[in-house]
């Protein structure tokens, strides 16, 4: 029954943590369209207002006329619009995702003996979460003291962005000398993920708080609560697309698994943001196609480079035999694939099962390199390629 709860409870968390990330990243990379669509508004009434840009669209059977004050509106409206619930709601249920599947489960998902030796599960937990913390002590820092020019305004997001990268790949390289290859990309994308609703909870919306009290105080709104929450919306729309991938990845174990698992998470993030730039840069009305070849160059890269190796010649001339098959499943996966409680109801425990999921078994085992899951049952690299053998008829 616990197993049972527990795979509901797993995918309720999953189904809400997907819902709340549509709404963010829609409403996000909505507004940084807007921001970028803007024009100068041509009316003088719009000038007098105070407006600094407008867009005229249509959708939906209607069209649409957002503006967009600097500071603040001359009057400030009774009823505003927030955007804020999207971005706790997604980190909320992701960390509660995380905790059922993770911390809960430290000893089997984020300890593997083979990368480090924890003298117990709980240290693992808590290294995890100290990777969340860590990454938003050293952007925050990075962002109150590199990204200002010297008369103090905002703005050197160049080296800003340049800290966090090298962070970054540091980050990933430690996470994947501590964790097990799933868990180290799981980490490095909740690392990201928390520095953006961070962002969005102390700063962005304080600011806008800020602003709306000063007005209400019949004071003269500060413009720089504005710019800071416009230079932290930035930095979070160049981050998604990173923790995006990271997250992604948990489902292809041909990555989490390789031996240099953390330089190929880098490069996919890596693309990741050129993706983006391409999109930001051509919301401002510029091609950048430099970015588009580069996120393809780093892609085709990491294809090229990760291709399984097939051996010519020799023993891999000898066809693997159904027995030979047999006993490597009933050594490497009968754990948790047999009888009736088996896993996902996949069952391997008879030649019939071991013949109906042959092509699964290749590609969880062979080309994912999935499961096992962390490798629990330590299957070697000559097994492995045994079964692909097998599964290939060769």
């Amino acid at each position: 029954m616990d197993i049972y709860l527990l795979d509901w409870a797993n995918l309720l968390l999953r189904w809400l943590h997907v819902i709340t990330v549509i709404a963010w990243i829609g409403a996000s990379f909505y507004f940084v369209w807007l921001d970028n669509h803007l024009q100068p508004p041509s009316g003088a009434d719009l000038q007098a207002k105070g407006v600094s840009g407008e867009l005229w669209a249509v959708h939906g059977g209607g069209f649409y006329n957002p503006q967009k004050y600097m500071v603040a509106p001359g009057d400030l409206p009774e009823k505003l619009h927030w955007f804020y619930w999207e971005s706790y709601w997604t980190w909320m249920s992701g960390f509660a995702l995380f905790t059922v599947l993770y911390l809960f489960n430290a000893g089997q998902m984020l300890v593997d003996p083979r990368v480090h030796a924890w003298g117990a599960p709980w240290q693992a937990a808590l290294a995890a979460l100290g990777f969340l913390v860590a990454g938003w002590l050293v952007y925050d820092l990075a962002c109150r003291h590199l990204g200002r020019t010297a008369d103090g305004q905002i703005g050197h997001d160049g080296r800003v962005m340049a800290v966090v990268a090298v962070f970054v790949v540091g980050a990933a390289w430690f996470a994947a000398q501590l964790f097990p290859g799933r868990a180290a990309f799981l980490i490095v994308g909740a690392m990201l993920a928390t520095l953006m609703t961070a962002n969005v909870a102390h700063w962005i919306i304080p600011g806008q708080r800020k602003v709306i009290a000063q007005m209400r105080a019949g004071q003269k709104a500060d413009p720089i609560h504005g710019q800071r929450g416009k230079q932290r919306s930035v930095h979070n729309t160049y981050f998604t697309l990173p923790v995006l991938i990271a997250m992604l990845s948990n489902h292809y174990g041909q990555l989490y698994q390789h031996p240099h698992n953390w330089l190929v998470l880098c490069v996919l993030m890596a693309a990741g943001v050129a993706i983006r730039v391409f999109f930001v840069k051509r919301h401002k009305g510029v091609n950048s196609w430099g970015a588009v070849l580069l996120a393809l160059a780093l892609l085709a890269g990491l294809v090229v480079a990760m291709a399984p190796r097939v051996p010519a010649g020799g023993a891999a001339a000898v066809p693997v035999t159904q027995a030979q098959a047999e006993a490597i499943v009933q050594q490497r996966c009968l754990a948790c694939h047999a009888g009736e409680a088996a896993q996902k109801g996949v069952r391997l425990d008879s030649a019939e099962g071991l013949a109906s999921h042959r092509a699964a078994l290749y590609q969880q085992v062979v080309v994912q390199r999935a499961m096992p899951l962390n490798n629990a049952t330590a299957i070697t690299e000559d097994e492995r390629a045994l079964l692909g053998r097998w599964a290939l008829g060769r």
